[in-house]
């Protein structure tokens, strides 16, 4: 057990001689001329501006009969409790920087940083998490910053989630990557799409083409449903599987490789929920949803089927798309045509499929 003790409060040397004062009926002035000092200065030593040196003590001393020692000790103590109030400020301020810069706690929670038993061992953890050289310097990403919401996302949650993905694919190895061979290859990937189990195929697909592909869980206030950027050269299709549901897994993945296949340049950080407007953003939307259900079989369908939509009229429009049935409810869904809370079966999850890609481990 510690045994700094550390008083609460220590009274600065000019309160007790201000009680010295008041118990013997004098002024400032008076003391100054029994010290025979000037009564700035006596005022200055009142008032804490001015240090009481050896000489002073020795004047106060004779002057309330007591010890050189008392004034002495009065004065030390005084200014190392106004030195430790200082150096726990500063190391507050340090620590509030650090805090700002990353979601500490999560980070600590999830083993991205060890739990550090000091603010400079914090800052250490913190600065090689993110790469940086000092908490002053900005953390630098594998591309600019984009993204536009209705919810305000805490910034610095989302550069963590990001700089997290790219520790994981910085161990990963993939293909050679080509635009035109991915084009090709959409109808493959999509051949997964029929069953839910069939989503385990996606990563290696992937990969195969030179795309890296991780799952990391979303940061709170970070509202992420999956990213794409460029780091090494590479493509990168990242998720969170916020929504654990198969028709949001595939639109999610599909409007990520939309990026990647248009070419747009940049990171881009998506939330499904509340859809930028954009014109890469309206873009990558179309051509996922068009990838993942032919556009002219589907109004098709809903001219026929409108306004019931039963599991059993759903799940034979999906057999003949070779999709999942919850895939064509998740559409439904989002058109409108069936409320959210109707045949939500149907939309099975995908996480146990995928439990081998999902980040759980602590530093990469």
């Amino acid at each position: 057990m510690s045994t700094d003790l550390r008083p609460a409060r220590v009274a600065p040397p000019g309160r007790i001689i201000k009680r010295e004062l008041d118990a013997r009926g004098w002024t400032q002035k008076d003391l100054a001329e029994i010290m025979g000092r000037p009564p700035q200065a006596v005022s200055e030593i009142v008032q804490g501006r001015k240090q009481i040196t050896p000489e002073t003590a020795l004047q106060l001393a004779a002057a309330f009969g007591t010890s050189p020692e008392l004034w002495i000790n009065l004065e030390t103590n005084y200014r190392l409790y106004q030195a430790r109030e200082e150096h726990d400020k500063a190391g507050i301020a340090r620590k509030s920087r650090l805090y700002s810069l990353v979601p500490v706690s999560e980070l600590t929670k999830r083993a991205w940083i060890r739990d550090a038993g000091s603010v400079e061992e914090l800052e250490q953890e913190i600065c090689a998490f993110l790469e940086i050289d000092s908490p002053d310097q900005q953390s630098r990403l594998a591309a600019s910053f984009r993204y536009t919401q209705a919810r305000e996302p805490e910034v610095n949650a989302q550069v963590a989630w990001v700089r997290r993905v790219e520790h994981l694919v910085s161990a990963q190895n993939v293909g050679e990557f080509d635009r035109a061979q991915v084009q090709a290859a959409l109808p493959d990937l999509l051949a997964c799409a029929a069953e839910a189990e069939d989503v385990a195929q996606v990563p290696a697909l992937l990969q195969s083409l030179g795309i890296h592909f991780v799952i990391v869980p979303h940061l709170p206030h970070t509202y992420l449903d999956g990213a794409a950027f460029t780091f090494a050269g590479r493509p990168v299709t990242a998720l969170t599987l916020r929504h654990d549901r198969i028709d949001s897994f595939w639109f999610t993945l599909l409007h990520e490789l939309a990026h990647i296949v248009a070419g747009h340049e940049g990171l881009y950080l998506d939330n499904l929920d509340e859809r930028d407007g954009s014109d890469v953003e309206a873009e990558a939307n179309q051509l996922a949803q068009d990838w993942l259900i032919d556009a002219e079989a589907f109004a098709e369908f809903v001219a026929a089927t409108r306004p019931y939509f039963s599991r059993a009229k759903i799940t034979a429009f999906a057999q003949s798309q070779k999709r999942h049935p919850g895939i064509v409810l998740g559409r439904l869904h989002y058109e409108g045509l069936v409320s959210y809370k109707n045949l939500r079966t149907l939309l099975v999850k995908i996480k146990p499929c995928l439990a081998a890609w999902i980040d759980t481990s602590g530093p990469v």
